[in-house]
């Protein structure tokens, strides 16, 4: 499936958010949570994240110094993730407070995998996508 739209929900104190039905179908075996180096987060059915991986890390071992920092920036703070029966997720404090998410979420479909969002911070990314998209022309 591919995974598109935008969805606003709000989150409660215990970090809870709804995930958006239209997403909830990808995500019944749960999913991977990362922070992103934007100020969001992402999140991967376990099938995208295990191509992301593949595609992130490549061939990469464990030998080489460069290979094992790279794995050190991608994996270490990815969580999985569950749905409860109301379709909602645990975001963990510590990935909260990194992307700023306090009371509300915008959820974002890009494709294969969903981007969590403080409102207002996607809202100045849209923007600033829209500008440079409009730098293109």
């Amino acid at each position: 499936m591919y995974l598109y739209g935008t969805f606003e929900h709000s989150m409660d104190d215990r970090g809870r958010v709804a995930v958006p039905a239209v997403f909830r179908r990808e995500l019944l075996d749960g999913g991977v949570l990362r922070p992103a180096e934007d100020g969001c987060l992402e999140l991967y059915t376990q099938q995208g994240f295990e191509s992301e991986t593949a595609q992130r890390l490549g061939e990469s071992g464990t030998q080489r110094r460069g290979d094992r920092r790279r794995r050190r920036l991608f994996l270490p703070d990815a969580r999985h993730v569950d749905l409860d029966r109301q379709g909602r997720i645990v975001i963990p404090q510590e990935m909260r407070e990194r992307a700023g998410l306090e009371g509300r979420a915008s959820l974002v479909g890009l494709g294969d995998y969903i981007e969590i969002w403080n409102p207002d911070r996607w809202a100045e990314e849209r923007a600033a996508a829209e500008a440079q998209s409009g730098d293109d022309a």
